[in-house]
């Protein structure tokens, strides 16, 4: 009998958005006010506290001035890359279009850009995963509480800067400014310990600064820097850390955050004038420079315009709710089948191919000749005239920064409106296609080259309307760049902010905010924006700045988890190791009770006390049995947990022998004695808030005797979610 023949099948992985994922825990950004930690408080001087916020100052400063940097190098070596390319690129299609064969300069364009592509994508799907996209989910996970597992390692750094510098090189609908926001809060994570993990490297600085809630606020600073060096935007980066991230802020930490962005700025701006031999020459504020919109006859808007930059802005939100609806079903495609590395580099080199494809088929099909002027950078003539180039060569032969400017600042009748369509269409179905590669790069740049494209199209058309005089195509290329990156990432405050630093211009300052408004509001309505989608197809616990608004029915009894494991004052080691190697709890925050009578009754709270820290008490073992013995023991200080931090050792890495178990350990001045606390009947909302707004880890529920009944934590609040049916509860899964 004939076997038949097996026919390959592309094995699905079933993905479920109505998940949770018990992969994800939490930062804990409330300070335990231990015995320890208060002892080390009352010591310090108020010099020893001054030093400490001078210092605060100082790694605000460092990070500024390495972000800058950063962006620096990828902006070199960008232009330097990208410049060698466009040039033999040039020379290969103009020497074809005079002899013939034309495809052999496509081929070469499709493998140079391939080549680059699968360097980068093999770096990020091989090396760190986390370092793929822009980065701007994750940050936005971490500031909010949870830890995104190498998110800020040094590796993470080095894989994002290579990646996006070939991805961008590699002729993707990309941007490099979204990676500037991670890379700022890599950079701000490794200098504000004073030591790098990765390297096991420890230069002694900085130890005070080794816990979540410090760490936390230095990473809000790298994430504005990023944003500042990115667009030239310091004030546009304090307010995105504000808007998209921080759940925590104050007056001195606005002023840190200010000053690294000023420095990130003033870095950048000093190492492109060193860069390009006019040392002094502060000209270069951000990776992007939209260019002076300068105010003259025309630029200027008039008040009746008003309602047009509205009704733009409400298109860029339904645009963007299309963009962020296909690539929703674009991203559950690729975890249901494109889940294997080597797929997910062969993806990447696939849409480089079809890029380049549409792109070299339109600039041939196009015959767009524009008179040739010295601003136009890499200007092919390909079949048009002496003396002209083809204006479709300027929007894809070209980084999407230089298109982007172009769009803004060509005069009007550069571009033939089909042009302007056609690559609308396109760039908007390959840039929808690009976002979720296993590539490092940003959806910024792509969103306002799209919008620009047809905000300028919208412009040429009131143009020919008679007697219109005043619809310049740069302004309105300028509201269609903001209402498209606007509909797609639903950014206001930051994003009016930033649009009117990156211009230079404060007069747009109105019409720019009310195209987010409607572009945001336009959008939501259809659907959500594009990083709270891949958040949550990524089932991160996110807790958002409010609760879900049908959540009152709901108390803290109903949502706590229980039965809670509690730890007495005094315990015994033993039980302390069974508990901490049970898989199928994984606790990370254990009550310590007292008055405990019955098993089957709940002990009176006396503090909490985190799995952290009874590893580094087991890994000294500080037993009270040892205390009391003749052995001279060190007493443990807060260095030791410190210098633990943030990679705790693992429980099976910790060895107790069969006497040792039957010792005991004093908790007393471990624990957080003042944990927060909820009655059993407090609201649900009312514990959301609680939480959310201080950072919690933990929120114990107490009867009316202040006893244990259960425990909140991240994972039971962030599973109930508002939908249009009400409110749902997620179920848990290991993801």
């Amino acid at each position: 009998m004939e076997r038949e023949m097996e026919v390959p099948v592309l094995t699905e992985i079933p993905h479920n958005e109505k998940l949770l994922s018990l992969k994800y825990e939490s930062l804990d950004y409330d300070n335990c006010e231990n015995q320890l930690f208060m002892d080390e408080e009352k010591r310090m001087s108020h010099l020893g506290f001054q030093c400490l916020e001078v210092k605060r100052w100082v790694v605000c400063g460092m990070i500024g001035i390495l972000t800058g940097l950063v962006a620096c190098f990828i902006n070199i070596m960008v232009e330097l890359i990208a410049g060698e390319k466009y040039k033999v690129l040039k020379r290969d299609i103009d020497t074809h279009s005079v002899q013939g064969g034309l495809c052999l300069s496509l081929l070469l364009w499709a493998a140079l850009n391939a080549c680059f592509v699968l360097i980068g994508s093999s770096i990020v799907a091989f090396v760190e995963p986390v370092a793929a996209g822009s980065g701007i989910p994750q940050i936005k996970c971490y500031l909010n509480g949870v830890k995104i597992p190498h998110v800020v390692r040094l590796k993470t750094l080095l894989v994002k800067v290579l990646g996006v510098i070939l991805s961008v090189v590699g002729g993707l609908a990309v941007g490099k400014e979204g990676p500037m926001i991670h890379s700022g809060a890599v950079i701000a994570a490794g200098i504000s310990q004073g030591r790098s993990t990765s390297l096991k490297k420890d230069f002694k600085m900085f130890e005070y600064f080794r816990r979540d809630t410090e760490k936390r606020d230095f990473v809000s600073a790298g994430a504005a820097a990023g944003v500042s060096a990115a667009f030239g935007a310091p004030v546009g980066g304090v307010l995105f850390s504000l808007e998209e991230g921080a759940s925590f802020w104050n007056q001195l930490l606005t002023w840190r955050i200010f000053f690294a962005s000023m420095i990130s700025t003033f870095a950048l701006n000093f190492g492109m004038s060193v860069y390009k031999n006019k040392t002094g020459d502060l000209s270069s504020p951000g990776l992007i420079n939209f260019g002076k919109f300068e105010s003259k006859e025309g630029l200027l808007y008039n008040y009746f315009e008003i309602p047009i930059f509205i009704l733009m802005g409400a298109v860029g939100g339904v645009l963007g709710a299309l963009f962020n609806t296909l690539n929703y079903w674009l991203t559950i495609f690729r975890i249901r089948y494109i889940y294997n590395r080597f797929q997910q580099v062969i993806e990447a080199i696939l849409v480089t191919i079809v890029t380049a494809s549409v792109s070299f088929v339109m600039i041939y099909f196009i015959q767009d000749c524009q008179p040739l002027s010295e601003d136009v950078d890499h200007p092919l003539q390909l079949f048009c005239g002496d003396g002209e180039y083809n204006s479709a060569a300027t929007a894809f032969f070209n980084t999407p920064e230089r298109s982007v400017q172009s769009l803004f600042h060509d005069p009007p009748g550069s571009y033939n409106p089909l042009t302007l369509g056609l690559f609308t269409l396109c760039y908007f179905l390959l840039a929808c296609w690009t976002y979720g590669l296993t590539v490092s790069a940003g959806v910024f740049i792509p969103s306002l080259l799209i919008g620009a494209a047809w905000g300028r199209l919208t412009g040429i058309f009131l143009g020919k309307i008679p007697g219109v005089t005043w619809a310049d195509p740069g302004k309105y290329a300028l509201m269609g760049a903001a209402a498209q990156l606007g509909g797609i990432v639903r950014m206001t405050l930051s994003l009016t902010v930033i649009m009117v630093e990156a211009t230079g211009n404060v007069t747009y300052g109105l019409p720019i905010m009310l195209v987010l408004m409607t572009a945001k509001l336009a959008g939501d309505y259809f659907m959500e924006g594009l990083y709270d989608i891949h958040i949550k197809l990524q089932s991160v616990p996110f807790l958002h700045w409010e609760p879900p608004a049908t959540s009152h029915s709901l108390a803290a009894s109903g949502v706590m988890s229980t039965p809670v494991t509690c730890f007495k004052r005094i315990e015994k080691v033993g039980r302390v190791m069974d508990v901490l190697n049970d898989a199928r709890t994984n606790h990370n925050g254990f009550p310590v009770v007292e008055d405990v009578r019955d098993d089957n009754q709940p002990g009176r709270l006396c503090g909490l006390i985190l799995r952290s820290q009874l590893i580094v008490l087991l890994k000294h073992k500080v037993f009270v049995e040892r205390a009391h013995s003749l052995l001279r023991q060190r007493k443990l200080k807060l260095k030791d947990f410190r210098d633990a931090y943030p990679r705790f050792p693992p429980i099976q890495s910790i060895h107790v022998s069969r006497d040792e178990r039957d010792c005991m350990m004093d908790l007393t001045e471990f624990m957080n004695p003042t944990p927060y606390t909820v009655p059993e009947d407090c609201s649900f909302q009312r514990v959301f808030r609680l939480f959310r707004a201080l950072g919690l880890r933990h929120l114990v529920v107490v009867d009316s005797r202040n006893r244990v009944v259960g425990i909140v934590t991240r994972k039971d609040l962030a599973k109930y979610r508002e939908s249009s049916q009400g409110l749902e509860e997620l179920q848990m899964a290991q993801t």
